[in-house]
């Protein structure tokens, strides 16, 4: 006989708790109904595109990015669900004020989401590193996040709950992807992730980052075209795509957004201190092209 726990279907037994109960139940519909959520570098990108993806699963979004123009933009477009707070991530007085406005605006902060990021172009070798070029990027996509994580568990540590996600990249785990500088500063948020969770979980707050492969967004193919000044935009895409290993399928911003939408809700609910990496398998192996046989004496 089943206890009053456990339910019958077909010929499998199910557990269901009231707690799942009710976690299966919210997660029938819209997985962000009613939180809100702070993503920075959400004027374009993918931060563009997780903001939009937040909002069709029932999110109150607060875009926070350098652009002022094109932030305001972006939050008429996506609709009243939408505001934008102009933010500068190297500054932590900026970061502070867009936690505190979110706050301010929704009452709390659920969800906070520390996307912006900048490229590099400096000389491939070590030993012409640019430590000025290295100090700027790590201002941004380092100091940032780690600024970004602080102000958010400071609201969020007095509710005892929240979500802390990061973007990460697959240069941070392999080298020879991307410059130095680059690698390092996305090393650096996967470490981030990895240190701040042992701590935040024991106040109820996950934390994750995820790590896109290459995507052709306008951040991405600013950078191409200073490689390959006059190749046809067109072309800088296709170049990016080349680099998926899985057949049919390229990464684009949605993947990442609908990735960041899965460890926001509660189908992540146990899930803390991850990077999930979204790139069709390209850092799970690496393949060594062998000649035939017949082509060996």
């Amino acid at each position: 006989m089943l206890s009053s726990g456990f339910r019958k279907c077909s010929s499998l037994r199910v557990l269901l708790t009231p707690s799942y109960a009710r976690h299966f139940s919210a997660n029938t519909g819209s997985k962000l109904e009613g939180k809100v959520a702070l993503i920075t570098g959400a004027a374009s990108g993918i931060g563009k595109e997780t903001a939009t993806k937040f909002i069709n699963h029932g999110a109150k979004v607060v875009l926070a990015d350098i652009q002022s123009d094109q932030g305001h933009q972006t939050a008429r477009d996506l609709g009243p669900n939408a505001s934008f707070v102009q933010c500068d991530v190297t500054k932590e007085a900026d970061v502070s004020r867009a936690v505190d406005f979110a706050v301010s605006k929704h009452t709390r902060l659920d969800i906070m989401y520390n996307n912006a990021g900048v490229a590099c172009q400096t000389p491939p070798s070590i030993v012409d590193l640019d430590l000025a070029t290295f100090d700027r990027v790590m201002a941004i996509n380092v100091r940032g996040v780690m600024t970004g994580v602080k102000h958010a568990a400071r609201v969020m540590i007095p509710r005892g709950r929240g979500v802390i996600l990061c973007t990460a990249s697959v240069t941070g785990l392999i080298g020879g992807l991307a410059q130095h500088t680059y690698s390092v500063s996305k090393a650096s948020v996967i470490g981030i992730v990895k240190s701040v969770s042992s701590e935040l979980s024991k106040h109820g707050i996950r934390i994750n980052c995820v790590s896109p492969m290459a995507i052709p967004t306008p951040f991405v193919l600013d950078e191409l075209s200073k490689y390959y000044p006059g190749v046809d935009p067109e072309r800088l895409v296709q170049m990016v795509h080349d680099f998926s290993v899985l057949k049919g399928g390229v990464c684009e911003p949605c993947d990442i957004a609908n990735a960041a939408v899965f460890l926001a809700s509660d189908d992540a609910k146990f899930v803390s201190g991850h990077n999930l990496v979204v790139d069709g398998g390209f850092t799970s192996f690496k393949s060594i092209d062998l000649p035939p046989p017949d082509q060996l004496s």
